[in-house]
């Protein structure tokens, strides 16, 4: 199924508009949730909304912080953030879910926030393998046998490995831009000169002058990704502020660095993830239900959805925000991102 959602706003829904959202997609439940959580402006890019409590448990490698929302015996729903973003790109999702009955654990992801190594000894390793078994390794710790994910960015890369490796713990998958899967092999090979332009930082980061560069302007350098990948997000200078904060993280540049260095060969992953990668790189197809979501602003790399439907064998729909909705699309259309959630846990 393929839907063309085309809602002219300025970023600023209330409860009426959320209502008639969630309308589209006949979800009750989640109308009345918008309703009593959506006040007029909190959705806007000027939100002061945040997660009143960063709880924090050791999980495999690390001492995870996450934000949680909802009832404790709700069907759990986990949240993945990307790159360069943090926990806030969900702040007003987490309400709207918890409110419909849901659990919601939204972590912060290796190398940002309060999220640290157990030990120093530890690599400071980007690639997608192992920030995947992080996320396992969270669920264990928090006892949490299946959950529903919502993600973006590097998050929905986590999530659709999860979903394709260990689809018994996944109930539903929501991601934005589709299928993300990386195959280090083909990220050698050269793209055509407009795709390697959209991935300008990718060969900035592959120089000490580029790592030296992130280490120094980190604030302004991830302030131009989000203006350039979500172009016609308004957001304000105190939303920005609040999610940079996480870049302060001690592990933030060296996790950053691997992760793109990686991707394109330049440097190895670990060896105990190789069995993993191999499979990954096959790209395998998911089988729990999932709907994918786009923006008809996304500005940063992404492919088009009839590019990616074969990789989805289970129950699956397609939605595409219209009304210059970027590439953070749960910050700038949490409504949806919601009534997204909610779809997929119904197919």
């Amino acid at each position: 199924m393929s839907q063309e959602i085309n809602i002219q706003r300025r970023r600023l829904f209330g409860a009426t508009a959320a209502t008639l959202a969630a309308a589209q997609f006949a979800l009750p439940s989640l109308a009345r949730a918008a309703e009593a959580t959506l006040s007029t402006g909190s959705a806007s890019a000027a939100s002061g909304n945040s997660f009143a409590t960063i709880r924090q448990i050791n999980a495999g490698l690390l001492n995870v912080g996450y934000a949680e929302a909802g009832p404790a015996d709700g069907p759990v729903v986990i949240l993945l953030h990307g790159w360069p973003y943090d926990i806030h790109s969900f702040v007003d999702v987490a309400p709207v879910l918890a409110a419909a009955g849901y659990r919601v654990i939204v972590p912060y992801l290796r190398g940002y926030g309060s999220t640290r190594f157990l030990s120093d000894s530890t690599a400071r390793n980007g690639q997608q393998a192992v920030v995947a078994l992080d996320i396992i390794a969270l669920m264990d710790a928090l006892k949490i046998n299946r959950a529903i994910f919502g993600a973006f960015d590097w998050g929905a890369r986590t999530a659709c490995i999860i979903a394709a490796q260990w689809p018994q713990r996944v109930k539903a998958l929501v991601s934005v831009s589709g299928y993300l899967m990386t195959n280090v092999d083909a990220g050698r090979q050269p793209l055509p000169p407009q795709a390697e332009l959209d991935w300008w930082y990718q060969f900035y980061l592959a120089t000490d002058r580029g790592v030296a560069g992130y280490e120094k302007y980190r604030r302004d350098f991830n302030r131009l990704i989000w203006k350039t990948a979500s172009p016609k997000w308004n957001f304000d200078e105190a939303t920005y502020a609040r999610s940079a904060a996480a870049f302060d993280n001690p592990d933030h540049v060296a996790i950053v660095v691997h992760n793109y260095r990686w991707r394109l060969g330049l440097v190895p992953g670990q060896t105990q993830y190789d069995a993993l990668e191999q499979r990954l790189g096959s790209f395998p197809t998911i089988t729990v239900p999932t709907v994918t979501l786009e923006g008809d602003a996304n500005g940063a790399p992404h492919l088009d959805p009839a590019a990616y439907r074969k990789r989805f064998a289970g129950p699956y729909a397609h939605h595409t925000l219209g009304g210059g909705i970027g590439h953070n699309l749960p910050q700038e259309a949490p409504a949806e991102f919601a009534q997204a959630i909610i779809e997929a846990d119904r197919l």
